[in-house]
């Protein structure tokens, strides 16, 4: 096999259980919304104003940590393991702190949901999912630390492993919190945060077992020893971090104000929406994997101090990804109304899904290209212009113009929805273009293993 082929094959190795590891992500979610649906809409719909709340604040401190997992793989391609436990235990202060800023946030949920003018029942049962929540917070966040470690070593294998004991615990949990089972009594939707608290804590234990008994990780030794929090260093990867977490916000922001903007004009409207989108965030899954990939591996041959080698994975990860893009686009094309009809009966509203499956399509092009150019700046250090670009392309680009489409007669007349999703194109197409340019500048300006140590470490 060539080199290039070589590449491109352990790029796909490793992307593979990243991309299971988000199904199953995703599954528990979708089991979450389906269980609690089945004791009532008022349930259902608490355990989704929950997760409006929790996933941006979650989010925002994985981002945080987000900047780690190049650095782990810089130290494992400059052979320098015993590196990476002292950053890891930095990582990990990082996360308790941020774990307790999540846990303070949600304890005013209630204050948030009465501004909302939340119906009652809705507001009690959503507090309570979020009390039961809180309690796995830590554990999720710790667990992205860990996860970072074994990615950063090119071993992704067990964020796949870890997924499926997420999604084995999460359904007899739900079961016995929902419907009340083994003496618990039935907690209806708020069950659904405890048990998705106990599912967090599964993963993190089944994590640091899996770390401390597996070969693998005999020389990484990453509990070991322990050492204190060294401040200097993590405010220097907190601040790496912080446009990463940033850049995270901006994209959840956006969704979530777009959704809001499109509630005044009907169910059918926001239904038609949610489907197009929900389909959409299922396929991100395939560039999203990639980015990750590209991103441990561009951090690699740094390390080695091979740019060279990095560059050919960027030009491969952007290829493989751009490649599936087009696969997926045309099946969304094709096959648009059996998708629709997955989600909903209804037929004013399988009508308008359908008609923006054929935006989503286009928006699959652009969203593959800038998810593995913003996760190849990643593995060169290069977080700081993730929070310009995305800042620049989702808001000014995306939100200015889809909003402008949608809601006023200023260009065309209101289009309602489509006016949103031909921002979110010009948004991403935006991203796609400036990350592109700012990683050709970055690999023409030469990286070195002393460039990338002068950033990261002190």
């Amino acid at each position: 096999m060539n080199h290039v082929g070589f590449q491109a094959k352990r790029l796909v190795q490793l992307a593979l259980p990243v991309l299971i590891a988000q199904v199953t992500q995703t599954m528990m979610g979708f089991i979450d919304t389906v269980m609690a649906g089945r004791v009532s809409a008022v349930d259902m719909a608490a355990v989704a104003i929950g997760t409006s709340l929790w996933l941006p604040a979650l989010l925002f401190v994985q981002g945080l940590l987000m900047a780690f997992t190049p650095m782990f793989a810089h130290y494992h391609g400059a052979n320098d393991q015993k590196a990476i436990q002292p950053l890891a235990f930095q990582a990990g202060y990082i996360a308790i702190i941020g774990s307790i800023g999540v846990v303070v946030f949600l304890t005013f949920a209630e204050q948030i949901f009465s501004m909302m003018a939340l119906d009652p029942e809705m507001a009690r049962l959503s507090i309570g999912y979020l009390e039961g929540f809180a309690w796995g917070v830590p554990a999720f966040i710790l667990y992205q630390v860990l996860r970072g470690c074994s990615e950063g070593i090119s071993y992704t294998l067990p964020t796949m492993v870890i997924g499926f004991v997420g999604l084995a615990v999460n359904i007899p949990a739900n079961y016995v919190f929902i419907y009340g089972h083994l003496g618990m009594p039935a907690m209806g939707g708020a069950g659904c945060g405890l048990a998705t608290a106990l599912v967090f804590w599964a993963m993190l234990i089944a994590m640091i077992i899996y770390m401390q008994f597996h070969q693998k990780f005999k020389e990484l030794a990453p509990f070991k020893a322990f050492h204190k929090p060294h401040l200097r260093t993590m405010w220097d990867m907190t601040k790496h971090g912080l446009p990463i977490a940033m850049a995270l916000f901006f994209e959840v922001s956006l969704f979530a104000v777009i959704a809001l903007l499109l509630a005044p004009l009907g169910a059918i409207v926001v239904a038609g929406h949610q489907i197009a989108l929900n389909f959409s965030s299922i396929v991100f899954m395939l560039p999203l994997s990639i980015g990750i990939a590209v991103s441990i591996r561009v951090g690699y041959y740094l390390g080695q101090d091979k740019p060279e080698i990095s560059a050919l994975i960027t030009k491969l990860g952007l290829a493989i990804a751009f490649a599936l893009a087009v696969i997926t686009a045309i099946f969304t094309v094709v096959f648009r109304y059996q998708i629709a009809h997955l989600y909903n009966s209804n037929p004013e509203v399988v009508t308008l899904a359908a008609s923006l499956m054929f935006l989503a399509a286009l928006y699959q092009l652009s969203d593959s290209v800038q998810v593995v150019a913003a996760g190849a700046l990643r593995g060169y250090k290069d977080t700081r212009s993730a929070f310009y670009i995305t800042l620049v392309s989702y808001w000014a680009v995306g939100m200015a113009l889809g909003y402008t489409l949608a809601r006023t007669d200023l260009i065309v007349p209101a289009m309602g929805a489509h006016g949103f999703w031909i921002g979110l194109i010009a948004g991403l197409t935006s991203a796609a273009l400036l990350f592109a340019l700012r990683l050709r500048y970055i690999q023409k300006r030469g990286f070195s293993k002393e460039v990338i140590s002068n950033t990261s470490n002190h």
